[in-house]
This record gives structure tokens, C-alpha cells and sequence, in this order.
């Protein structure tokens, strides 16, 4: 083999990255529409950066260059403008592409899997679009997991757990809604082996206690049951699993349904050999057997007692659980303030850079050192903004008082208004002199001058409904 010849492009193509893009239901009113224009979970600003270039750069700086991203078909338009405007630089190979999805009829990970497979040949990593890492886990260290599990133990998927930050003390957390549910899983840390998931079903019929097999706790007799993990839903997989999603058509979540179905397998002995047959023993023996033939040790009994053993081994589900700063799915708008608050923790005053855009800054407004101001926004005199974030475009009027807060392009805040907590969503209109406290807005509201509110989530349907019209719509 000549080396000097070898393509540098090929170590990239071990590995195909599929980034999902779904609706974010959690995250409403922030992913409402805004009239007739989607607002995609994948483009809603953190630190006015879009959430899905924080997952791309994650997923380039470990070599992988060729991307999918699925998204459901009302969202295209917009990531695909996004991905191929002047704002976006990459040297990413993306393929976009799009499923006919409704927010109320959500198409599970596998079924999506299933539907895409053609277009996914080698082994493939799954990454949700609201994954933010922190910046000491490379995506690197997971796929080195992998590596090493699928060489040596069979391994069909390797997942990722980690341990969240302690939840701060914030008063408005259960205002914006419950958190998602967590559920138990069990592992084993020694072998680096996910043993057990439990599901919304098991919870159901057995809320108190978790079923185990016997064989499992034979097998694995050092186990540890951990309660307060949270899935990353971040899946380094071998392509043999996508044909298991076809032998498995009925199985919908990822998450819920085929990890706790391939946990067991591993300690189902009539089942592990089938799956184990078609999965790990070609990459497996094919780099093994190798090793042996090459060895100073080779013999035909040697090969013998390989292959034996290994038609006996299950196949492996892998467990990566990170240490050091926990990552943050942005899967809920507590998450999404969470994020945020911990990017302006590290943030030295970033105004704009442009002189046309500082120009638009008034040299009497006070801006806070951990804050952050998009490009071509107005700050008028005497506002006053703490720990918060302004997006592009905003107009923010006299003596405005804004602390803690997120706001995102193009938000109108008349004169005298003060804002604590919140989040506007994109072209929100607050009115002079108006109170607004742990509120979140939906994309487009307007508050009328002078109102007030605290902890609520603020839609367009709202404040568009006029008084009595339900009254004419049933008399009609």
C-alpha cells in the first residue's frame, strides 16, 4: 500500500453525522410561527447564534465533514437559506433533507431512520439539532468509545448519559412548565456496558419498582442504577442498525423503544446470537481475524477458538458518561435561559465591533459587562441592561430597564418599559412603560403600553382575539 498516495478525505467519510431538526414542541411559544413563518428549533438564537451551528462545529472539529440533516418540510426554506447564507461558513458536505411531519403527529427517530436509510452506507452518529456540549467533550472522546467497543466487543451503538448541572434556584422555572421526566437506567461502569432503560410504559405499569432480569445480574454483577441521568440522545451507531429498524417496523422512538429492546437483547441468549450474527462479526472478525493471522501465535485451533467465542458474545449497547461541566439539551425554554445564562457567565461586554453599529449605542446607556448586543440594534439614553442579550435589529427606547433577559431580532422596546426573566420571541413589541417579569413571548406579540405581566407564556392568539368573539362564532 503506498501511504503517500492515501486520501486525507477518507478518514472523514467513516462516519456519517445525522443532525435532526424537529418542531420543538417543549419550546413553545419561542418555535410558534410567526404568521405564515416557521421559527425551527434549529435556528432559535443562543447567545444570538443559531442552535444548529453550535452541533455543526461540534460535529467538524472531530473530522466528520459529510452531514444530513432531516427536517420536517415547513422548515426547509429557512435552514436551507440559513446554512447557504454569508452568515454560515463551513467546509461541511450537508444534505438537507425533509419529511412531511405536523406538530401534532411527530414522526419518531426510528421511523425517520428507517425512512432515510438509503442515504446513510456506513456507520452513523445521531445528534439532536438542540445538543450543546461543553468545550472540554470533543465529540472526539465519544467516537474513540465506539471504536474500541465495536472492535473488540461487538458493539452495535454506543449512547451518551451525563450527570445535569444542579438546576439553579430560579423562581420561574415551574412558571414555564414542568421539566421532562427523567427515568432510570442501569450500567455497568466497569465494561462500559448500558444494561437497562427504563421506559414511559415500564413507569406505568410498575411506578415503584424496576424490573431486571435474573441473567443480566448474572451476568453483570457489579451494576450501578443511577436515577438522575438524562439521555443526550447524541447515538454513534454501526449501519447493521438501520436493518434492525426495518426487521422492527413497528418500533417508532429510539429512545423509548429499540435501546431498551437491544438492552436486553444483550442478555437474551437465543436472541443475542441472531442479532450478534449479522451486526459485529464482520467489522469485528474481520479486523481480529486478521490480527491473528498475522500474529507470532497463529494456529488453525487458535482460529478456531475465535470464532467460536465470538459467535457467543452479545452484542454490546456501549455507555459513554462524560465528566467535567455537564452539556445542556435545549429541549425546554429553562434550558434554553439555562444555556444562555451560562454563555453570558463567560462573556466580556460583546458589543458590536462595526462603528456603524456602536454609533447606534448611546453614550449615556448602561450595558453590563456580561452582556451581549447584536449587530444594527438602537440603544437610546439612560437604558440600562444587565446580564441579558439583545439580538440584531432591536430598537430599545429611553430609560428602558432590561436585566436577565433574552430578546431576539428585531424586538421593539418603547420608552420606560422594564423587562426581568424573560424571553422575546423574534419582532416582539413591548409598549411604553410596560411590565413584563419571567414572561416568554411568542414570535410577533405586542404588549400594549403600560400592561403588565409576570410568569406567563404570551401567544398571538391572545391579544388578536377580540372581546366576544367566541360569542359571535357560536351564534353564527
Amino acid at each position: 500500500m503506498d501511504l503517500e498516495n492515501v486520501k486525507p478525505d477518507l478518514a472523514t467519510k467513516e462516519f456519517l453525522a445525522v443532525v435532526l431538526a424537529g418542531f420543538g414542541d417543549a419550546l413553545v411559544p419561542l418555535t410558534s410561527d410567526y404568521g405564515d413563518e416557521p421559527c425551527p428549533k434549529a435556528l432559535l438564537p443562543v447567545a444570538n447564534k443559531p442552535l444548529i451551528e453550535y452541533v455543526l462545529a461540534w460535529i467538524e472539529r472531530s473530522g466528520i465533514h459529510d452531514i444530513l440533516i432531516i427536517c420536517p418540510t415547513l422548515h426547509r426554506s429557512s435552514i436551507y437559506h440559513h446554512i447557504h447564507s454569508d452568515m454560515f461558513s463551513s467546509s461541511l458536505r450537508i444534505d438537507l433533507q425533509t419529511y412531511e411531519e405536523s406538530e401534532e403527529d411527530n414522526a419518531g427517530t426510528c421511523t425517520v431512520l428507517r425512512h432515510f436509510s438509503s442515504r446513510i452506507t456506513e456507520d452513523f452518529i445521531v445528534v439532536p439539532c438542540d445538543f450543546l456540549p461543553p468545550s472540554d467533550l470533543p465529540l472526539s472522546l465519544l467516537l474513540d468509545k465506539f471504536r474500541v467497543d465495536a472492535l473488540s466487543e461487538g458493539c452495535l451503538a454506543t449512547t451518551c448519559w451525563y450527570q445535569p448541572n444542579p438546576p439553579e434556584k430560579i423562581s420561574f422555572i415551574e412558571e414555564w412548565g414542568p421539566p421532562p421526566p427523567t427515568f432510570p437506567i442501569v450500567w455497568d461502569p466497569s465494561s462500559g456496558t448500558l444494561l437497562h432503560v427504563d421506559t414511559p410504559d415500564d413507569q406505568d405499569r410498575n411506578p415503584e419498582d424496576i424490573d431486571l432480569q435474573l441473567s443480566m445480574l448474572s451476568k453483570f454483577p457489579h451494576t450501578r442504577l443511577c436515577y438522575n441521568m438524562e439521555d443526550s440522545h447524541v447515538y454513534v451507531c454501526r449501519r447493521r442498525v438501520l436493518d434492525l429498524l426495518h426487521e422492527k417496523p413497528h418500533l417508532s422512538s429510539l429512545r423509548e423503544e429499540f435501546l431498551p429492546w437491544l438492552c436486553k437483547d444483550q442478555y437474551r441468549r437465543p436472541k443475542r446470537r441472531k442479532t450478534l450474527s449479522e451486526s459485529s462479526s464482520s467489522r469485528r472478525s474481520h479486523f481480529q481475524f486478521l490480527s491473528l493471522r498475522h500474529s507470532s501465535l497463529n494456529n488453525s485451533s487458535l482460529d478456531l477458538d475465535f470464532s467460536m467465542e465470538h459467535a457467543s458474545s452479545p452484542a454490546k449497547i456501549g455507555i459513554f458518561v462524560p465528566r467535567g461541566e455537564a452539556p445542556v439539551r435545549i429541549n425546554t425554554p429553562q434550558k434554553f435561559y439555562e444555556m444562555s445564562r451560562r454563555i453570558l457567565s463567560s462573556t466580556v461586554y460583546s458589543l458590536p465591533t462595526n462603528a456603524k453599529d456602536r454609533s447606534l449605542i448611546d453614550a449615556k446607556a448602561q450595558i453590563s459587562s456580561d452582556s451581549i448586543i447584536g449587530h444594527s440594534s438602537q440603544i437610546s439614553e439612560r437604558a440600562t441592561i444587565k446580564k441579558s442579550v439583545v439580538g440584531r435589529h432591536c430598537v430599545i427606547g429611553k430609560m428602558v430597564k432590561i436585566v436577565g433577559c433574552i430578546l431576539f431580532d428585531h424586538c421593539v422596546i418603547e420608552d420606560g418599559a422594564k423587562l426581568d426573566g424573560c424571553i422575546l420571541g423574534k419582532s416582539t413589541l413591548v409598549g411604553a412603560k410596560a411590565e413584563l417579569i419571567r414572561c416568554i413571548t411568542q414570535a410577533g406579540y405586542e404588549v400594549g403600553a403600560g400592561e403588565s405581566a409576570k410568569g406567563e407564556k404570551m401567544e398571538v392568539s391572545d391579544w388578536m382575539a377580540t372581546p366576544g368573539e367566541g360569542e359571535d362564532l357560536a351564534a353564527s
